[in-house]
């Protein structure tokens, strides 16, 4: 139970930090660190993630740094695809699934690196080029066309991602937010948080009929990451986003080469 509580709190810090890397790094935790299996770890580590996504995102609510409508678009698009993603992982063996996550890690860590580089290089003409854009006077997205279906292609991705591997999403939110838009690191960790609360709630019911149960060790990690979820957000204010996302690309990197290597063993007779 220590083992799980304290990978259960590290994974809240990451969370509250980055709003992506809890997901994540929920389903390698479980996995590497308590030897679960895919299809085992994943609806627990759903429930941690939903629950302690929910929380922060509330938080962010009411710092007034959520970008609350197209978060709703985000969470609707995935709530419909979240259940594909659910079929799909059924029937994909457990070393294929984690060869596909740690393919997904390691393009998660090269977007997020690569975007740090370009954090406070961004002239006003690269601001223009982006289909997401907030409004200089009101600073809320300047809805098009364009912006929508970006929106809804990002959310929908999350859920199929979300319900195929297990994970909250925010590694597909953030990125792709911080590529398509002008929002401030903080705003779009803020955003990625709601969305995942809301898909992974919805995919955690879905899969209720599966029989998931919950045993102390698994109670321990999920309240563990809830708790550590509440710490990094507080020591998010105090870190800039450029170092966020350094380190969770880091971070991304390391786990996508350990869960190569366990899939690798899975793979080979």
């Amino acid at each position: 139970m220590t083992l799980a509580s304290l990978l259960g709190l590290l994974i809240g810090i990451v969370l509250g930090l980055t709003g992506a890397g809890g997901g994540i790094l929920a389903v390698p935790a479980l996995v590497l660190g308590m030897g679960f299996q895919m299809a085992q770890a994943a609806p627990i580590a759903l429930i941690a993630v939903a629950l302690a996504s929910g929380l922060g995102a509330i938080a962010g609510l009411r710092r007034g740094i959520v970008r609350y409508r197209a978060a709703l678009l985000m969470a609707a698009i995935g709530c419909l695809t979240s259940p594909l993603g659910l079929m799909a992982a059924h029937h994909i063996p457990n070393g294929w699934l984690m060869t596909i996550f740690s393919a997904v890690m390691v393009l998660v860590a090269y977007r997020m690196i690569s975007g740090a580089r370009r954090t406070g290089r961004q002239s006003q003409e690269a601001v223009e080029g982006k289909s997401c854009v907030l409004s200089p006077s009101t600073g809320r997205f300047l809805w098009t066309a364009r912006s929508a279906s970006v929106l809804a292609g990002i959310g929908a991705v999350a859920g199929l991602m979300t319900g195929m591997l297990g994970v909250g999403g925010g590694f597909v939110i953030v990125p792709a937010l911080r590529h398509y838009s002008n929002v401030p690191m903080h705003g779009i960790v803020a955003t990625s948080l709601m969305v995942i609360a809301l898909v992974a709630a919805r995919t955690v019911a879905g899969s209720i009929h599966t029989g998931v149960t919950l045993t102390p060790v698994t109670g321990a990690f999920i309240v563990c990451i809830v708790a550590g979820m509440f710490c990094g957000r507080l020591v998010a204010r105090r870190v800039s986003g450029r170092a966020l996302q350094y380190g969770f690309g880091s971070i991304s990197a390391l786990v996508a080469v350990l869960m190569l290597a366990r899939a690798f063993l899975h793979l080979v007779p």
